[in-house]
């Protein structure tokens, strides 16, 4: 056996070894997942109008989920384009929304929307959508206190880890 068959075998018992002394566990690819814009409705009637905060809020909560699902390590959020936005069902139409969701390339869709009730109470529906069975996996009912930035980070909290274990029991 020459020198570089014996290194070879060498270097090939290492591995071996190492391999059943720390094996590795192979982890999946994460899971793709688009989230679209939210929709908002205030109906709440208060006299001052908060359209633009309430349009930055939302944008916020998007963003916050967005993330809190990237930095979950299960999920890469992929962008949700589309030619007008708020990119959302209600400004979409369905059809072009789940064309828009499709040619993302994820396999799931987060979209929903809040409305203002009153001015404490807001109420939101948010849904997760596998586009390959074509089946919403998840449809849930959120409601917070408070029309503030805190309420809505918090919100926005709690539907990604909502999100999160709707996926896992899949």
């Amino acid at each position: 056996m020459s020198r570089a068959d014996r290194a070879r075998a060498a270097l090939a018992a290492i591995g071996a070894a190492a391999a059943l002394l720390f094996p590795m566990k192979l982890s999946a690819a994460p899971l793709t997942v688009a989230v679209a814009d939210f929709d908002y409705i205030d109906t709440s009637g208060e006299a001052k109008d908060q359209r633009a905060a309430h349009q930055a809020r939302m944008a916020q909560f998007a963003e916050l989920l967005r993330a809190k699902l990237g930095a979950q390590g299960d999920f890469r959020v992929l962008p949700l384009e589309c030619a007008e936005p708020p990119c959302t069902p209600i400004n979409m139409q369905p059809d072009k929304f789940i064309t828009a969701s499709r040619h993302s390339g994820a396999r799931f869709v987060v979209y929903g929307g809040i409305h203002k009730i009153s001015t404490l109470v807001q109420w939101g529906d948010v849904q997760l959508l596998d586009l390959e069975a074509d089946k919403v996996l998840f449809r849930q009912n959120v409601t917070f206190r408070g029309d503030t930035d805190e309420a809505f980070r918090r919100a926005a909290a709690f539907v990604g880890e909502s999100v999160r274990d709707a996926v896992e029991k899949r």
